[in-house]
């Protein structure tokens, strides 16, 4: 039953959350449109990063040892990005604004990887050093 409650106390939260979002005009600068565009932008981020995860997995599926390890690393990346970023936001974490620094932190630490991701896939040819073959 204590499962229940958490479920019962967020679900109209979640929905409030939601509903909001639609109201958020571009100029509305109060603290849950704040929050509501900066979990977007983390939302955004980390569509891309999947995009290009998914992207890298395929261009290893000859190697069975090697998606084995891109998916051993971006586990470890995903429990250092919530540590950093749990670390980073404890100070806040009672307050309204905490929902908009915890989104700010996982977007912009979800951009580094991306980017990081990215450069595997736009690597030159003949690079050695680069894990990923090039597209087909």
């Amino acid at each position: 039953m204590r499962r229940m409650i958490p479920m019962i106390v967020l679900f109209p939260l979640a929905f409030s959350l939601h509903a909001h979002a639609q109201e958020c005009a571009p100029s509305d600068e109060t603290q849950m449109c704040l929050n509501v565009r900066a979990e977007e932008a983390h939302k955004a981020e980390d569509a891309k990063l999947n995009k290009a995860y998914h992207e890298i997995m395929g261009r290893l599926a000859d190697s069975h040892e090697d998606k084995a390890l891109l998916q051993a690393a971006q586990r470890a990346w995903i429990a250092f990005r919530d540590a950093e970023c749990a670390f980073a936001t404890n100070h806040s974490q009672d307050g309204s604004i905490y929902p908009l620094l915890l989104s700010e932190c996982k977007a912009e630490l979800t951009k580094a990887r991306v980017a990081q991701l990215g450069a595997y896939l736009n690597c030159e040819e003949g690079d050695m050093s680069c894990p990923v073959p090039p597209a087909q």
